[in-house]
């Protein structure tokens, strides 16, 4: 589907399923990446007066803000700007506190920051009567890349039947900035992080994969690996039948 299409399809779903809920609008994490920005764009675009970006650093990279401050003067947005470090840090002292000096995990810490940007963006959704768009895109879906109950935390996903190549084309036509376009991607959970490097297959063979079936054997093993071992994050919780 041409990118300006799709475009304009995927605005008026946000448009219906807000007002489906009974809602006034939509809050996003801007992050400074490319999926932030697409919905960003797409949320401008089917709810001009609301559409409410926030800004949730944690000892970030401050290029970061940069960018998803660049991203807000781009599509004309209102902006919240809150930084999360200091309730990161005491989260995370709080929590290591029983640990008695040990280490906890790199990964389980890292996973406490989408987790607390997921309660800031119900927050201010509440406030505003919105509903919150994540802004996972269906290459990380499939292989379970999102914090559960972080980013994967949301009302609606816009870009979750979308491979990161189709995002990139939605990006060039929103027009996204050229230096948000360049970015590597990243999960911004701890210094010089890469998606690919964390999912150990590229978001082209990652692509290729989920649209064609084909990929080399090594790209579809880590792959079906992936998904086998996430798809708790994708259900709802179980219950007995009793």
């Amino acid at each position: 589907m041409e990118a300006g299409v799709l475009a304009r399809k995927m605005a008026a779903w946000i448009s219906q399923q807000v007002r489906a809920a009974n809602m006034n609008g939509v809050v996003f994490g801007l992050s400074g990446g490319l999926d932030s920005a697409v919905v960003a764009g797409l949320a401008k675009l089917a709810l001009p007066d609301g559409a409410l970006g926030v800004i949730l650093p944690i000892h970030s990279d401050p290029l970061d803000r940069e960018h998803a401050l660049l991203v807000a003067r781009t599509f004309d947005l209102k902006v919240l700007d809150v930084d999360l470090s200091t309730a990161y840090d005491a989260f995370q002292s709080a929590v290591s506190m029983p640990l008695a000096g040990g280490d906890a995990p790199r990964l389980a810490l890292a996973n406490i920051k989408p987790r607390l940007r997921m309660a800031a963006l119900y927050f201010y959704a509440s406030l505003h009567s919105a509903l919150v768009l994540g802004t996972g895109n269906l290459s990380e879906y499939t292989v379970g890349y999102f914090t559960k109950h972080g980013d994967g935390g949301v009302d609606l996903m816009p870009l979750a039947s979308l491979v990161k190549a189709q995002v990139r084309e939605l990006a060039v036509y929103l027009e996204v900035p050229q230096v948000i376009l360049d970015k590597p991607p990243t999960a911004g959970l701890w210094a010089n992080q890469t998606d690919e490097a964390e999912m150990g297959v590229t978001y082209a063979e990652l692509d290729q994969y989920i649209l064609t079936g084909e990929a080399e054997p090594h790209v579809k093993e880590r792959v079906d690996h992936l998904a086998a071992i996430s798809a708790h994050k994708k259900r709802l919780p179980p219950t007995p039948k009793l």
